[in-house]
């Protein structure tokens, strides 16, 4: 039930007001040209008034020409005094100079032989720009001030002598004027009265019928479509009312035929396991079965209905309406977050009627995540073997081709050179078992092999690792050299001895891949108070400030044709983040473009072994290759 309009939000008052404030500001813009018009012309009569006789003006001349300023001063004074004008407030001469000459104002006599202050003045006397006429207010008093410069026609020669100053009380002018805007007022007002009351009247005649087309609205908004508006005349309301009648009527048929209709349509769609939103020719969502609102985790459908479906969906970024559905390719939303996976694959359809006209439009959500989490599980499994097998590989060819080429005859190298081919190829059987168990790590459902590790014998113990291949490398391949900074003091570390070397070749092997042919990669060690740093620098084109925060992310590259061209599918670093962090560590970059990189490792420690291990002494390092 629609709520009670008030009167002041009502049509017959708004009409009354419209009408009112009309009049109001058709009779104020009228007063006020009237007004501004009336006191543009009683000014100029006053400006009028206030003009001096020419003889006066012309005494006043002669007296400023005359040679002896003594007499000349008291015949200004004297003509000055026999101006009999009630107007005129005050009269000030000057000659050329400035010097004030005579004053009509008997209490401003000491000005005379003074110079004058009122630089408009003075410009008029020097036959300079000045204004002629101007409005000035003293002590809440307005006066007309008329300046005029005295000029001397002697020997058809035209030259200024003095100037003269005129200046009038304005306050009877506008006194008069005060009295003419009340009148004009009291006017308005009478009339503004009157104006409201025939608007009254005027207003109450148009919307009364009005009201009663509303009721009767009102009453088919509800479902009431008995009863029939009673039409009093033959114009547009009259009209409006029988087309009102003729609505309720096709309605009510209308009404009844649409519902047989949904309720055989809501019964499939409340079945449907897919998702579907059916949506105007506009785009505004008009249905949404149970299956839709679940898979965009809406609980009411009230909170979409009515919206716009390409904002529902979270695509309105991508696609116009029309482009959404001339695309003929799978649309895939992604709706994931850090506590479930969802994708919804989106097919659409337009609904045309036997014209072509479009009258409304359909989709489908389909529920792929499970496929989508195969397939992505699939190809990132693939993409690591590929990747993270290529360090060992390598360690292991270089140690063929040192025994191919004559080391297999050495009887201490030969066998030392088998046992890391051997610990090599155990170590790739790991790794694969390890990429095969990363997703479970993701989940947290698979634990590390942690042991209490001396960090610089296993740094050591890598970087022996990737001496042997350059020793091992041809004059035409990439030659570089491997720095180290590790102090000789023991820090123990809790890692997957496996896993940290997975990460440490990791780096190690990007430092290489972007080092410049001849480079130096630094490795270095440097033991703080509560943890201790790796950094593995190069001397590579840098990574841009804007990508920093990337480097980390799973199939992220800084140049992307460059990585390609050198191997390596984006997900080294995503793998080494997720070890770091599982041992409680840090992994961060700094690099400066054009400067190279350094990827620093922050890991806690121990100056003492709480367990002993394999890694302490040299001898075990080569029990273990």
């Amino acid at each position: 039930m629609p709520k009670k309009i008030k009167f002041f939000s009502s049509i017959y008052f708004k009409n009354a007001l419209v009408f009112a404030l009309t009049l109001l500001v058709t009779l104020e813009v009228i007063g006020v040209f009237f007004i501004k018009q009336l006191e543009r012309s009683s000014l100029t009569s006053f400006r009028q008034q206030i003009g001096l006789p020419a003889y006066v003006t012309d005494q006043l001349t002669q007296q400023l020409s005359g040679k002896k300023i003594s007499e000349s001063n008291a015949n200004i004074h004297n003509t000055l005094s026999v101006v009999n004008n009630v107007m005129i407030s005050e009269i000030e001469v000057i000659d050329t100079k400035g010097i004030v000459r005579g004053t009509s104002d008997i209490n401003n006599q000491d000005l005379v032989g003074q110079k004058s202050t009122d630089r408009n003045l003075r410009a008029a006397a020097l036959n300079q720009n000045y204004t002629k006429s101007r409005i000035e207010q003293v002590g809440g008093t307005r006066y007309q001030l008329v300046v005029r410069p005295l000029t001397n026609d002697e020997n058809g020669n035209s030259q200024t002598v003095g100037a003269l100053l005129v200046k009038g009380n304005l306050e009877s002018v506008y006194d008069n004027l005060k009295r003419i805007a009340l009148i004009f007022l009291s006017a308005t007002f009478m009339a503004l009265i009157l104006g409201v009351a025939m608007a009254l009247v005027i207003a109450r005649a148009l919307t009364k019928p009005i009201s009663d087309i509303s009721e009767r609205t009102v009453r088919i908004a509800e479902g009431d479509y008995s009863g029939s508006l009673s039409i009093k005349a033959n114009d547009e309301i009259g009209q409006l009312a029988e087309n009102v009648n003729l609505l309720a009527q096709r309605i009510e048929e209308t009404t009844n035929t649409q519902e047989l209709e949904r309720q055989r349509l809501d019964s499939v769609l409340e079945n449907m396991t897919d998702g579907v939103i059916a949506a105007d020719r506009r785009g505004t969502i008009n249905l949404i079965n149970p299956a839709a609102l679940k898979m965009l985790r809406v609980s009411d459908e009230n909170s979409v209905l009515g919206k716009y479906v390409l904002d529902v969906l979270r695509l309105s970024s991508y696609y116009q309406l029309r482009e959404f559905f001339e695309n003929k390719d799978n649309i895939l939303l992604n709706f994931s977050d850090d506590q479930t996976d969802e994708v919804l694959k989106v097919n659409s359809a337009q609904i045309q009627r036997e014209s072509g006209f479009i009258s409304g439009m359909v989709i489908v959500l389909h529920d792929v995540t499970e496929e989508q989490r195969t397939n992505a599980e699939r190809r990132e499994f693939v993409s690591n073997v590929s990747h993270e097998l290529r360090t060992p590989l390598t360690s292991v060819k270089s140690y063929i081709d040192a025994l191919q080429e004559g080391a297999i005859g050495d009887s201490e190298l030969a066998p030392q050179f088998l046992k890391v081919v051997q610990s090599e190829t155990e170590r790739m059987i790991n790794m694969i078992n390890d990429l095969l168990e990363l997703s479970r790590m993701d989940q947290g459902t698979n634990d590390l092999a942690l042991e209490s590790v001396s960090l610089g014998a296993l740094f050591n113990y890598i970087l022996d690792r990737f001496d042997m291949i350059i020793s091992g490398r041809k004059p035409d391949q990439k030659q570089y050299t491997i720095k180290r900074e590790i102090p000789e003091t023991d820090v123990w570390v809790e890692v997957d001895p496996s896993k940290f070397t997975q990460v440490l070749d990791n780096l190690i092997n990007n430092a290489i891949k972007y080092s410049p042919d001849g480079g130096v990669i630094t490795a270095a060690m440097v033991i703080e108070t509560q943890e201790v740093i790796i950094a593995i620098s190069d001397q590579g084109l840098g990574i841009p400030a804007k990508d920093l925060d990337r480097v980390f992310g799973r199939f992220f590259r800084v140049d992307k044709a460059r990585s390609r061209a050198q191997g390596g599918t984006g997900l080294g670093l995503a793998i080494a983040k997720e070890i770091v962090e599982y041992l409680h560590g840090r992994i961060w970059v700094e690099s400066k473009e054009g400067q190279g990189s350094t990827f620093k490792i922050a890991l806690p420690y121990t100056l003492e072994a709480d367990l002993e291990d394999d890694w302490g002494e040299p001898d075990a390092l080569e029990e273990k290759a």
